[in-house]
């Protein structure tokens, strides 16, 4: 009994075996969160009173004290799982929930008190807490919606402007863009000029030009620029919307997972039962005494029950999740915990997850006789004043390398275009390469063709290439890319021993990029340029194969295909919450080495987890076999039940040891 106390506090961190608490609940989400708090509330109650019976009973205190304390205990924990049994019976279906409830009043009814209270401080400990987790998943889902403005400004037939509702917008009306604001809903871009921020939904870790008759969505971040844009999309066809239903369609179609023995629980638990009625009815039809006779089916009912085989399978679990989130892996659930086991295919997002997630300057070309410290200084002196990424990147490699970088007069953003200012008396312009058609040959001469090539061969390698000018004439081309993460390629090498097939990269951003990167991380399956729709696709076609996918992403772009995977890995520290309430697992610090060593500890565990059921099931055959054939005593047939759970526990316990975790690295490690 000491291991089942033990394991009560870590089993309310995992999931509840009840599979009538892993329904959907988005839709009903404020019902849903009502009542998890009720839940929580009951549970929480149960807890208390079997805390103190339990500390009465060391006391000494009076017995009808300590039975009041546990039946209290009883009904505030027992009645949710209770009424569960009691519908499923009415749905001609006989689950763990009645059976644990009839084996704690059984327990009761032969005075064992305590054992009856512990299964239900446990059933509705974990059940509360579960539904709570899925009811602020569903929230989550839900204020997604909220990252696309309420309202836009509309403007009308004769040219005026109206502040209109965003849900209001119909296909074909125009609206203005304000720089800064963010955009009402998914539209093409008729009048003006901007760079949006679109991450959000592609990905992109830079924001993107946007001129007449490009594509905007709903919920992105407008630049410097104004905009002019015709809605082509009503709000609930946005794409934005569509990542909502997705993630729900997917929660929702989900195959059920459950534990190993929950798979046999319905046959066990109506064999038990089946059994029970028998070794209690036939001897009385032959004239057996009653309370013998209630006494051995009673005892029959304790030594079968699957109380020890449920805890016999969650201690590895448990302590395999305890020594993965100490070591910065948090695992949501026992049943995550083994079937990250039965991955054979891992996928990955780019931005965010296999790089650091914001452009660094690679690469610094000067032109001519330009020398390349100069060409940074100028080009940091001019994006001094900038907001934009590129901006940022160019002033951290200028501070890099100690340069002194100058103030900046007369400054200007050009949405699109890049920057101007004066930089010590020069005229700098830092930017896209479309600077560069706003120069004569005559005027560039030499320069301006090999300013061209290499701006062309940065873009071709997947590098954003940012053009400096000076006094009119092209100085120089800074590369810039999103860095790979340093560990990025060795966890590739390990996920491939340990899965036995190579990763893939699933990402919004462009081919080049996607190339290069997954070039330097070892992967050779690359799906480029992919909305959130397309990446749910991809995950399915490739479940289809037969393939059970974990997909590793970190933005609101990858919450779709994170639920639609069959685990879903966010990164803990740029994660979006989207992304981790979505995701089964979370890489808190952004280790990725990580990963294939919560991998190998989950087929740890998974072993453990059986040798286990093999100990318990010896145990209880024993048990059984002795009462049914013999004359079991009582307080041996609870000595027994008892010890075989301390023996399953204590083994489950081996998982603790720093040395698990260090054996799993060993193992996925390449």
């Amino acid at each position: 009994m000491t291991t089942q106390v033990v394991f009560l506090v870590v089993t309310a961190t995992t999931t509840s075996p009840r599979p009538t608490a892993t329904a959907p609940v988005a839709p009903r989400r404020f019902a849903a969160r009502a009542w998890a708090l009720t839940e929580v509330r009951w549970a929480a109650l149960a807890t208390m009173l079997f805390a103190a019976g339990g500390a009465a009973q060391l006391l000494g205190a009076p017995t009808p004290v300590r039975w009041a304390l546990y039946l209290a205990c009883y009904a505030a924990g027992g009645w949710e799982p209770a009424l569960a049994g009691l519908r499923a019976l009415r749905e001609r279906t006989l689950d763990v929930d009645l059976l644990m409830i009839v084996a704690a009043l059984g327990a009761a009814g032969i005075g064992q008190v305590f054992d009856g209270a512990l299964l239900i401080v446990i059933f509705a400990t974990s059940g509360a807490l579960e539904a709570f987790a899925t009811a602020r998943t569903a929230d989550s889902v839900r204020a997604l919606l909220d990252v696309a403005p309420e309202q836009a400004t509309r403007i009308d037939a004769d040219g005026s402007e109206a502040v209109v509702n965003t849900v209001d917008l119909r296909v074909g009306d125009l609206v203005r863009v304000r720089p800064g604001e963010r955009i009402g809903a998914d539209a093409v871009v008729v009048e003006g000029a901007s760079e949006v921020d679109q991450a959000t939904i592609t990905g992109e870790p830079l924001p993107v030009a946007k001129t007449v008759d490009d594509e905007v969505f709903a919920g992105t971040l407008n630049g410097t620029g104004a905009l002019v844009v015709r809605v082509h999309r009503a709000a609930g066809e946005s794409v934005i919307a569509r990542i909502v239903a997705l993630v729900e369609q997917a929660s929702a179609t989900k195959a059920k997972t459950q534990l190993f023995i929950e798979k046999v629980e319905q046959r066990y638990s109506i064999a038990v039962v089946a059994a029970t009625l028998a070794l209690f009815a036939i001897p009385l039809a032959f004239g057996a005494d009653l309370r013998s006779t209630l006494l051995r089916a009673m005892t029959f009912m304790i030594v079968a029950s699957p109380c020890a085989v449920v805890l016999a399978t969650m201690p590895p679990l448990l302590s395999a999740i305890a020594i993965a989130g100490r070591h910065g892996v948090l695992v949501k659930s026992a049943v995550v915990m083994e079937q990250l086991a039965d991955t054979d295919l891992v996928a990955f997002d780019k931005t965010g997850t296999l790089t650091e997630g914001h452009p660094r300057v690679v690469d610094i070309h000067p032109i001519g006789d330009a020398h390349t410290d100069e060409v940074l200084r100028l080009a940091a002196g001019a994006e001094h004043a900038s907001e934009h990424p590129v901006g940022a990147a160019v002033l951290a490699a200028a501070r890099d390398r100690g340069l002194p970088v100058s103030a900046a007069n007369d400054f200007m953003s050009v949405p699109g275009r890049g920057v101007r200012a004066v930089v010590d008396g020069r005229r700098v312009a830092v930017g896209a390469p479309a600077l560069l058609d706003e120069l004569t040959p005559t005027a560039g001469g030499t320069a301006l063709t090999q300013a061209r090539t290499v701006a062309a061969d940065a873009q071709a390698a997947g590098r954003t290439a940012v053009v400096v000018l000076v006094d009119g004439t092209p100085a120089g081309v800074l590369a810039l890319a999103d860095r790979i993460r340093a560990d990025a390629a060795d966890t590739v090498t390990a996920l491939t021993r340990l899965t036995g097939a190579r990763p893939m990269l699933l990402t919004g951003d462009n081919a080049g990029a996607a190339r290069h990167l997954a070039a330097e991380a070892g992967i050779t399956d690359v799906h480029a340029g992919l909305l959130p729709q397309d990446k749910v696709e991809r995950v399915r076609a490739v479940q289809a194969d037969g393939r059970r996918v974990l997909l590793v992403g970190d933005g609101v772009n990858d919450a779709p295909a994170l639920a639609a995977a069959n685990l879903g890995v966010a990164m803990g520290r740029g994660g979006s919450d989207l992304a981790l309430h979505s995701a089964d697992a979370v890489l808190v610090r952004d280790d990725l080495p990580t990963l294939p060593a919560a991998i190998a500890l989950s087929r740890r565990a998974r072993r453990l987890v059986k040798a286990n059921l093999i100990i318990a099931a010896t145990f209880i055959t024993v048990l059984v076999a002795w009462d049914l054939f013999g004359n079991l005593p009582l307080p041996l047939g609870v000595a027994g039940h008892e010890g075989s759970t301390v023996i399953v526990g204590l083994n489950g316990l081996r998982l603790l040891a720093s040395s698990a975790w260090r054996r799993a690295q060993a193992e996925g490690t390449p």
